[in-house]
């Protein structure tokens, strides 16, 4: 019986981490899938219009990007994005917890996908969303319900695995 607490404790942590390991990180639910997206207001980038609101997010699907220039896993996406404004998905873009001028110039440099570019200057939109770090994207129905929430870059397997049929279906 001395022996039977270390041991069955032990064989819990070992169960925990096995867990833990068979799970992808990036796949992390969101409370707000099925939900409208969260109410906000931001700005243009620059502080200039047009002023983004979720309402301006209603009457198509869209795809909701929070981005910045510091962020390693934007750039990685950026392309797919890029390919995906060339082919019509309309993209809002969302500029975490960064400066205008850095934001502004990272667009310049590597091009814009977004209909619309927003800042999050102080992350507190962000906060709202859940965003757990950049790049995140969701995937909203025409109603502005939260479809899909992607942690990390889109990918071209992402996107045609996940969220494309998501989109597709969200246009019926």
């Amino acid at each position: 019986m001395r022996f039977a607490i270390p041991i069955v404790l032990m064989l819990g942590v070992l169960a925990l981490l096995g867990f833990g390991l068979t799970h992808d990180p990036r796949e992390v639910p969101s409370p707000l899938i099925g939900k409208p997206a969260p109410a906000f207001a931001l700005p243009g980038l620059g502080g200039t219009p047009p002023q983004l609101a979720n309402a301006d997010l209603k009457g198509r699907p869209v795809l909701v990007n929070f981005f910045a220039s510091w962020c390693a896993g934007c750039r990685v996406e950026h392309p797919v994005l890029m390919q995906l404004a060339k082919e019509g998905i309309e993209i809002i873009g969302i500029d975490y917890k960064d400066t205008d001028a850095d934001g502004a110039q990272w667009l310049q440099r590597h091009g814009n996908p977004y209909r619309v570019v927003a800042a999050d200057l102080q992350g507190a939109a962000g906060l709202d969303w859940g965003v757990y770090g950049v790049p995140e994207t969701y995937v909203l129905a025409a109603d502005g319900t939260i479809l899909f929430k992607q942690i990390g870059p889109v990918t071209e397997q992402v996107w045609r695995e996940k969220m494309a049929p998501l989109m597709a279906g969200a246009k019926s």
